[in-house]
């Protein structure tokens, strides 16, 4: 399998999330076919593709939402398929789903501490929700006891992704975040997401076709009917692979 994290000569690091040869089904129809990724330490992995290749169903897997007939999956080598989904996300996977999914009946603040629970100790006897989350979303500092339903679109996937980040996951997974987000909340939501990796070490497994934002990744996986086709570089993204897998 192609590693996309740096290596010495003499070492490979291990990555932190490791796929090999996944195949899942729905009933009797092959969704994902012998899919092997990774996502490193401290990088962000960008899997593109076109509708209905596997997407969703690759990070549903990920998550525990879907069980594999054969592979394996492990987080920093230890092995998920046993975990269910909430051991999962104790053991630091955040997750941020298509359409957000907050909470609207409850304000900003309410949404925040529900993903608390997600920490490795729970809430660790604290309802506190941590600066460096407000410093990277700084428009919901100002929104705490709003309601989350009168967000607009790109607050409300601000607030999504917030949520995840409090549970101090090692891995965060996100899928298709700007879908429905005004161009300039997806250059806000954009950076934040870079800055994220930057400045707290934390993983990211993103599913995205907005080519900018796909640019702002380390390294990505290209799928098509269920599989891994095509891998590299973000810096090296060909446009034969941008018409061919991005292009609508």
């Amino acid at each position: 399998m192609v590693n996309q994290m740096d290596s010495s000569p003499n070492r490979t690091p291990q990555p932190l999330l490791d796929i090999s040869n996944l195949n899942v089904y729905y009933g009797e129809s092959h969704i994902l076919r012998n899919v092997d990724m990774s996502v490193g330490p401290g990088k962000m992995v960008c899997l593109i593709g076109r509708n209905g290749v596997g997407k969703t169903t690759l990070l549903k897997t990920v998550l525990g939402l879907l069980s594999p007939r054969t592979g394996n999956i492990a987080l920093d080598g230890l092995p998920l398929l046993n975990k269910t989904p909430d051991q999962r996300a104790r053991l630091g996977i955040g997750y941020v789903p298509q359409g957000r999914e907050i909470i609207p009946s409850l304000t900003v603040q309410e949404n925040l501490i529900l993903g608390l629970e997600a920490r490795p100790q729970g809430r660790k006897n604290s309802s506190a929700i941590p600066d460096q989350v407000l410093q990277l979303f700084p428009v919901l500092a100002s929104m705490l006891g709003r309601m989350g339903g009168d967000l607009s679109g790109g607050q409300q996937q601000q607030l999504a992704i917030a949520r995840a980040l409090v549970g101090e996951p090692r891995l965060l997974v996100l899928d298709e975040p700007t879908e429905g987000i005004q161009p300039s909340i997806i250059l806000e939501i954009e950076a934040a997401v870079r800055r994220i990796v930057e400045t707290t070490g934390v993983s990211v497994l993103l599913v995205e076709q907005h080519l900018h934002f796909v640019r702002q990744a380390d390294w990505y996986y290209a799928m098509q009917k269920g599989g891994i086709v095509a891998s590299g570089a973000t810096d090296e993204l060909s446009n034969q692979v941008i018409q061919e897998f991005l292009a609508v």
